[in-house]
């Protein structure tokens, strides 16, 4: 119990080293799996990753999850931009 009776908050604690680990680990496990169902969005894999995703969302603040599934779909919207451009040079090369 807390000092004015109520129960202690069980939400992550983005200052503590040991809950931001505990959040990047979750993080990675979940986005491994959604990589391994070949998913780019977070959120648009149904039930496959239902454990990892839980995981995920109860060791990371609601502000770092936002952050990082959208930079996951920044970094997947970058590298098809940067595939897509070396494509082209080489085109223009032959």
């Amino acid at each position: 119990m807390g000092w004015f009776g109520g129960v202690e908050s069980t939400k992550p604690d983005p200052a503590s080293r040991k809950d931001r680990q505990k959040c990047w680990e979750n993080r990675d496990a979940y986005f491994t799996c959604l990589d391994g169902a070949g998913i780019v969005k977070p959120g648009e894999e149904g039930s496959i990753c239902a454990a990892s995703k839980t995981a995920y969302e109860q060791s990371c603040a609601k502000s770092w999850i936002d952050y990082f599934n959208q930079r996951r779909v920044l970094a997947e919207q970058q590298q098809g931009i940067l595939t897509q451009k070396s494509n082209q040079d080489r085109a223009s090369r032959l």
